[in-house]
């Protein structure tokens, strides 16, 4: 289409001699400030020069020239809004009732200002066109898009409110993102809205999906002696807890069932102290206590120790990004042979990221299950129940505290789950679903 241009010493004057060179029905494209008239760049005066097209379609017509007549203009409105309220009607009758105010709104506000206009046009004689419809029409596909695509904001309030508690509860106790969209998944398909209502029984039903999702270890060995590793990251406790499970399986005599005999075999010969701290705990508890230097060390000792009834190892703490140490170690353990248990040992403090990369690097000592150490230094179980869900691994033992052989225990469902913030739990229910097997340390 043709782009044609006009000059007038104003605006108003312009649009007046495209009128009447070309009728209403123009396109306004550009507009700007020129010179004209004048002699040698003298006398020259300021115009306005716009360019323009002619256009068939009335509604792209310019803004001071379109004059399509009023009922057409009512009638146009009209059609779209019925459009609107019907499309938004069949999306959601609750959207369609919230926006139909908003048309009625715009419809008012674009008639006030019309008859503003219309007023000061008709006192400055100059001809105006009426803006009406394409204010309402914008209002109304702003609100077209509305319907189409939901703002995150209505998305969020669409969602039942139990759904949202319980995800900030989830959220609240570190559960990990992935294990919270899970169980925020699964309510949704397991619950209808009516039993949505019901927060106490959602509550209930939740903590047991989160008792489900505990893996505890079953030891039991035939083999004798049974041969028990610990490993880890440094800093984590495992000469501590080496001590107490010590305590725990050469005290069994007071349980009910004979006392085990245990050795003690440590290859921390690294770190300033290590030796000295675990043959105390052994003087203390009456447990003794060997050192392997090498490979070839730990061989012999474990065969000159096989009428024993448990043989646990204390390993060197490794960073989990010190892979060839890593490896090293894991060389060091194979000369013990068959070993019966791998346990690692992580503590309750440690972010659920560094959990993950801990697990995956200690994967090559091909570990059994996992012992949560510090656990009375956390308030909340959510990063070590995600993490241990993902990775399939299960708890053997928690340490609630440095003293030896107190502060030890079996890991039980029950534990944990009394360990939620702000779930209401109902403990006889819990303990009825996951029952604590017999705290026995001994030798089988």
């Amino acid at each position: 289409m043709e782009i044609l241009t006009e000059q007038a010493a104003s605006y108003d004057e312009c649009i007046a001699k495209i009128n009447a060179k070309y009728g209403p029905n123009v396109h306004i494209l550009r507009q700007k400030r020129v010179k004209t008239g004048g002699l040698l760049g003298f006398f020259e005066k300021d115009a306005i020069e716009l360019n323009f097209m002619i256009t068939r379609d009335p509604l792209r017509a310019s803004p001071s020239s379109y004059a399509a007549p009023a009922q057409g203009r009512e009638s146009s409105f009209e059609e779209e809004k019925r459009r609107i309220l019907t499309q938004a009607a069949r999306t959601s009758p609750e959207i369609a009732q919230r926006i139909a105010p908003h048309i009625e709104a715009a419809s008012q506000a674009a008639q006030a200002a019309q008859a503003a206009q219309v007023s000061q046009s008709a006192r400055k004689g100059i001809p105006q066109r009426d803006e009406r419809l394409d204010t309402i029409l914008e209002a109304v596909k702003n609100l077209e898009r509305k319907i189409e695509r939901p703002s995150e904001a209505e998305t969020v309030s669409a969602e039942h409110e139990t759904v949202l508690k319980i995800e900030r509860l989830l959220e609240q106790n570190d559960f990990s993102a992935s294990y919270t969209r899970s169980v925020i998944a699964r309510m949704r398909s397991e619950f209808s809205l009516e039993e949505l209502s019901d927060y106490d029984r959602v509550q209930d039903t939740v903590v047991e999906w989160i008792g489900e999702s505990i893996l505890l270890h079953e030891g039991g060995h035939s083999a004798r002696p049974r041969v028990i590793a610990l490993v880890g990251p440094t800093g984590v406790g495992k000469t501590t807890t080496v001590a107490k499970l010590a305590a725990a399986y050469s005290l069994a005599a007071s349980k009910g069932s004979r006392p085990l005999n245990v050795h003690v075999i440590t290859i921390d010969n690294y770190r300033i102290g290590a030796k000295q701290q675990i043959e105390i705990y052994g003087n203390i508890m009456n447990i003794p206590v060997s050192c392997a230097e090498t490979a070839k060390d730990l061989e012999s000792l474990i065969a000159l120790h096989q009428d024993v009834d448990i043989i646990l190892i204390d390993t060197i703490g490794k960073s989990p990004k010190d892979y060839s140490r890593i490896a090293e170690m894991r060389h060091f353990l194979e000369a013990a042979g068959q070993i019966s248990d791998v346990h690692l040992a992580m503590s309750a403090t440690t972010k659920p990221s560094d959990m993950r990369e801990i697990m995956q690097q200690y994967e090559t000592f091909g570990y059994s299950s996992v012992i949560i150490t510090k656990f009375d230094e956390t308030s909340r179980i959510g990063n070590i129940v995600s993490v241990l869900g993902e990775k399939k691994k299960a708890l053997a033992y928690i340490t609630t505290g440095q003293r030896v052989p107190q502060d030890f225990e079996r890991a039980s469902v029950v534990r944990f789950l009394i360990n939620l913030e702000g779930f209401r739990v109902n403990r006889s229910r819990i303990e009825s679903l996951f029952p604590a097997g017999e705290e026995r340390f001994e030798w089988r």
